[in-house]
């Protein structure tokens, strides 16, 4: 492990370093949901039908989720620098031939391999934190990667309803995509620059067998659920995704026996990780179905611009950012309290939504601000660096079917009720009860919350 020092240049790398990290993590998250808002553009541009606008989405999350696992081991078989540099460079290229795409299905296949650059990229982010990052240090990088792991989706909304809204030279829909192309880059020239050369496990092999298995089982679950509603939820959509879930145990045997796994499931025995990485998961799932049956909501039934929709975001981004980075300055006495409260306020502020709008949102992301970022630090802080990889592995996979889940569970919801003037406000109790599940469950986890210091490392 790098080991900290307290001259200012190596303090102004590490810092250096950690945002150019962040950058790549922010533009990937963007693009989960900064295509949401762009929908009804994109449909009346290329007169595309519900499926093909679902693939649209649907392709990205389906290609991240399924290879994500397969992106940490690559890291650690060839090198973490130069993994996350080649997930940049792809991803930016995939970005602007999403920008410039000329029919819908050319972008449907675009935004797949956006997906799979995203997925080599950004589970190297945790792996280079843990190598050279600990201590305080660590404690604070993870504290800022929490805040960027969820508000960037939010952000994504805001950003996609500004760019939509302002029509930029007549291209439409178009910069939402382009907009990563400066992004990356820049990524690109300051990769080499903030970050050291790291060394593969040059006597590590790809275990071939467990990524078919992995890559076939999250294919079967995540791809019926995303396209299920629109085609009508047909009997082979269940039977694929009961089949997903019987590979994915089929993953998990074979992966205890090999000698040398894709995912080493020996990680989850890290204090902390197990509970915190469910609750994470929870989280996540009633967000990311609260921001898309929402973000509908307002277009669809209160006819709100895409602008409008998406602005109407900014209090909870904003309050989530400052809360989620600041939460330390609460007494280190109280800080096993601060998940559960965060949650709790989550639920009031989802609940409040229908009533008071702005104030419950603002509720809302000082909740979330509260509760992801010190759940990351408490899932991650223990994890001896040797298992970074696997870590990252579990963690990052398990948030993006967690947001798929909750896109599918709460969208389905919406979609099929919202012929009834409550339906918003249903979606939004449904998720604040999810919430509140998540805060209990978080009050078990008390004897880890947030103490890096003693990580292993």
């Amino acid at each position: 492990m790098t080991a900290l020092t307290t001259d200012r240049p190596a303090d102004t790398r590490r810092g250096l370093m950690l945002a150019v990290l962040l950058l790549g993590q922010f533009m990937a998250l963007l693009d989960t949901s900064i295509v949401n808002v762009a929908m009804p553009a994109i449909g009346a541009g290329f007169h595309a039908s519900g499926a093909w606008l679902q693939l649209v989405v649907g392709g990205y999350l389906v290609a991240y989720a399924m290879t994500l696992i397969t992106g940490a081991r690559l890291g650690d078989l060839y090198g973490r620098r130069r993994m996350y540099l080649t997930g940049a460079i792809l991803f930016t290229l995939a970005s602007l031939a999403c920008g410039l795409a000329p029919a819908i299905l050319p972008l449907v296949l675009f935004r797949f391999i956006q997906g799979v650059a995203a997925a080599i990229m950004v589970p190297q982010i945790i792996s280079l934190i843990q190598a050279h990052f600990s201590g305080p240090a660590r404690a604070k990088a993870l504290s800022a990667y929490g805040v960027t792991l969820s508000a960037g989706q939010v952000a994504g909304l805001i950003a996609g309803g500004l760019l939509v809204g302002a029509n930029i030279l007549g291209s439409g829909w178009r910069p939402v995509f382009l907009v990563n192309v400066p992004v990356g880059v820049c990524l690109a020239i300051l990769v080499p620059r903030a970050m050291p050369a790291d060394r593969p496990a040059a006597t590590r092999r790809l275990d071939v067998t467990g990524l078919a298995l992995s890559t076939c089982a999250v294919l079967l679950m995540v791809l019926p659920a995303v396209v299920g509603h629109e085609i009508g939820w047909p009997l082979w959509t269940f039977g694929c995704m009961a089949a997903g879930v019987v590979l994915a145990a089929v993953f998990v045997g074979y992966e205890r026996r090999t000698a040398d796994p894709l995912l080493n499931l020996e990680v989850l025995r890290a204090r902390g990780l197990p509970a915190g990485l469910f609750t994470m998961a929870c989280t996540l799932l009633a967000l990311g179905g609260f921001l898309f049956a929402f973000t509908l909501h307002l277009q669809t039934e209160l006819g709100e611009s895409a602008m409008r929709a998406g602005l109407t975001w900014l209090p909870f981004a904003v309050t989530f950012g400052l809360v989620g980075y600041f939460w330390r300055v609460v007494p280190s006495r109280l800080h096993h309290l601060v998940v559960p409260v965060g949650l709790a306020l989550c639920a009031v502020g989802y609940a409040g939504v229908g009533s008071f709008l702005w104030p419950a949102l603002v509720l809302a992301g000082a909740g979330m601000g509260l509760s992801a970022s010190p759940l990351v630090t408490q899932a991650l802080a223990h994890v001896p660096l040797p298992r970074a990889a696997d870590a990252s592995g579990i963690l990052t996979t398990a948030m993006q079917l967690s947001q798929v889940g909750g896109v599918t569970i709460f969208g389905t919801l919406y979609l099929s009720t919202r012929s009834f003037p409550t339906t918003s406000w249903a979606v939004a109790l449904t998720a604040a009860i999810g919430i509140v599940a998540a805060g209990f469950l978080a009050r078990t986890v008390r004897p880890t919350a947030v103490r890096p210091r003693g990580a292993s490392s």
